[in-house]
């Protein structure tokens, strides 16, 4: 049980927290109109510039000493001057005001930095994506994008992971649930001038082992009972590009991915034709109308035939 002294204390203590939390609030608009008041010493002259009325201003001047327990102005004959309260109150209105604006400012500034992080393969981060990003920034100049681009592995995991919004990837077919997905047409590739597929071992140019196709490339020459070895691993899908065209090795790359200096290695070549994989599209089901906005424009750049 509480002493009296104890009693006391506790609610003494309870009552000067009540009494700072109901302390005099001194409104902007107050502050604002005894500013523009004092400046311009006169109440016609600022119920203009407040495009007011002179009564109007005068009773929020008379609200504001209320509020203020001191009179803040002294009114004569054509002649208006502050008080010695007065010329307090100004100093501080005049910082007050100031931080307002400073406020007003930064919020405008957040709405011209909502950030979208989005993720895609190397394959994909090209002119033809980024020129759909630009349409849309167009349309959301308030929008920035964060773009990377990555193996599609890492992509997932960085998602699965919270650190990215949206992200375009590859994978095995029906592997995950995607908000769109279609089929991707893979190519055998090797080197126009100076085909490798024809060398024992078979030289093999790939992605790193937590790439994608690898694991299939290997199936399929062993499926021909063909040796193999790996001449060239990148991260890189412009690596992989042209480690090809120079003849280090062939490839399986998507159609897209094909380039100058690549020769397509037909069905007589024996190689199986490797249909299992899609492109796909992920973002939560919460995602705002901007995420799902980009998804739509994403995904109409990978089903848009390339100009042939």
């Amino acid at each position: 049980m509480l002493e009296p002294t104890g009693l006391i204390g506790k609610l003494n203590l309870r009552m000067a927290v009540i009494a700072k939390s109901n302390r005099v609030l001194l409104e902007l608009d107050l502050l604002r109109a005894l500013l523009v008041v004092s400046d311009c010493a006169s109440f016609t002259t600022a119920a203009m510039q407040l495009h007011s009325t002179q009564s109007t201003v005068s009773q929020k001047i008379r609200r504001l000493e209320d509020l203020a327990g001191h009179r803040l102005l002294t009114r004569g004959p054509g002649q208006v001057q502050p008080t010695e309260a007065g010329h307090l109150v100004l100093g501080y209105a005049r910082q007050l005001l100031a931080l307002n604006e400073q406020l007003v400012d930064s919020l405008a500034g957040v709405a011209v930095t909502v950030t979208l992080r989005l993720g895609v393969p190397d394959d994909f981060a090209t002119a033809r994506t980024t020129r759909r990003l630009a349409a849309f920034n167009r349309r959301h100049a308030q929008v920035k994008l964060e773009v990377t681009s990555g193996l599609s592995r890492d992509l997932m995991q960085s998602y699965d992971r919270g650190e990215l919004d949206l992200v375009l990837v590859k994978q095995k077919r029906n592997s995950r649930d995607a908000v769109y997905s279609r089929p991707e047409t893979l190519l055998w590739i090797d080197s126009a001038r100076s085909p490798a597929f024809a060398r024992d071992p078979v030289p093999l140019v790939t992605f790193p082992q937590r790439g994608l196709y690898r694991d299939e490339m290997i199936t399929a020459i062993e499926a021909l009972g063909r040796r193999w070895r790996i001449a060239f691993s990148s991260s890189s899908l412009g690596g992989i590009q042209d480690a090809v065209a120079d003849g280090m090795g062939i490839s399986l790359l998507p159609r897209r991915a094909l380039a100058r200096g690549h020769a397509v290695l037909s069905r007589r070549s024996g190689l199986a034709a490797i249909d299992s994989y899609e492109v796909a599209i992920f973002h939560r089901a919460s995602a705002d109308a901007l995420v799902q906005e980009l998804a739509r424009e994403l995904w109409r750049g990978v089903t848009t035939p390339r100009p042939v």
